[in-house]
């Protein structure tokens, strides 16, 4: 059963990976845009990442990589996605940083125990059969002191269900968002964990997107969308952020939030 699974993740995104212009990705933007929230919470929980060897689990296009490269970080772009390591590398040499590329499951990463500085990765843990499998594997390859941190969506939003529902063809049908219990599990595995959620009245620029601006979720990722147009997104999410730092104070509307960042020590 997980075979087939990954199987056919491996399909989707190497199918994904040859239609990607890496020409038109600003790289900056997927960890300074106000529209990054996951991302901005990571970075300022890691610090300096000079020197760092970082492994860039599930690396997608390459941007996390390159721009932890641009940082001064020795980084793995790892995807078990043929397509998307090759895309990596061009978007690497596109932005004058040296990256080296590996073939990885995630569930099985194959470099030795405590060889990384840092593991980091973004929306992979919902494509995995087995994500407790795959966070033992990201401990396991970290050195003692070294830092785990992810962000993936969670499940339990009804906005966000009915979204993933529509945009079917943009998803793969096996991924499976998170449940936030997943932090208790991190807790268990590693010394210190921080977290936070992220998405909540900001959600509303969801449905401008689709109730004001009538974009089709199948011809554009949401997702990738408020990362492109974070300029003109700025002043709405700005003020819906505002919200959203009082809402997560009442009791568990954490849970609701769209997406879950964490950031795990050793």
């Amino acid at each position: 059963m997980q075979d087939e699974v990954l199987r056919k993740e491996q399909a989707f995104h190497d199918q994904w990976a040859a239609a990607i212009d890496v020409d038109g990705i600003r790289v900056a933007d997927y960890f300074e845009a106000c529209t990054a929230p996951e991302n901005r919470f990571i970075l300022k929980q890691l610090g300096e990442v000079r020197g760092k060897y970082l492994l860039d689990l599930g690396c997608g296009a390459g941007e996390n990589s390159v721009y932890f490269a641009l940082k001064g970080a020795q980084c793995v772009a790892a995807d078990y996605s043929p397509g998307m390591v090759e895309v990596a590398l061009k978007l690497a040499e596109k932005n004058g940083v040296k990256v080296a590329g590996h073939v990885v499951n995630a569930m099985a990463i194959d470099f030795p125990d405590n060889t990384f500085d840092i593991v980091y990765a973004s929306n992979l843990l919902h494509h995995i059969p087995d994500p407790r499998l795959a966070i033992r594997e990201m401990h396991r390859v970290l050195k003692p002191g070294g830092k785990a941190c992810f962000w993936d969506p969670l499940k339990h939003n009804p906005i966000i269900n009915v979204y993933r529902r529509m945009a079917s063809r943009v998803r793969t049908e096996d991924e499976t968002p998170l449940d936030i219990g997943i932090v208790n599990f991190v807790r268990s595995q590693f010394s210190h964990t921080v977290c936070d959620t992220f998405w909540l009245a900001t959600l509303w620029i969801f449905l401008r997107f689709y109730l004001i601006e009538q974009v089709n979720p199948n011809e554009e990722r949401y997702w990738k969308k408020i990362i492109l147009e974070h300029r003109r997104l700025e002043p709405s999410y700005r003020q819906l952020e505002r919200c959203d730092h009082w809402l997560k104070k009442l009791p568990l509307m954490k849970r609701f939030a769209w997406n879950l960042a964490v950031v795990a020590t050793k």
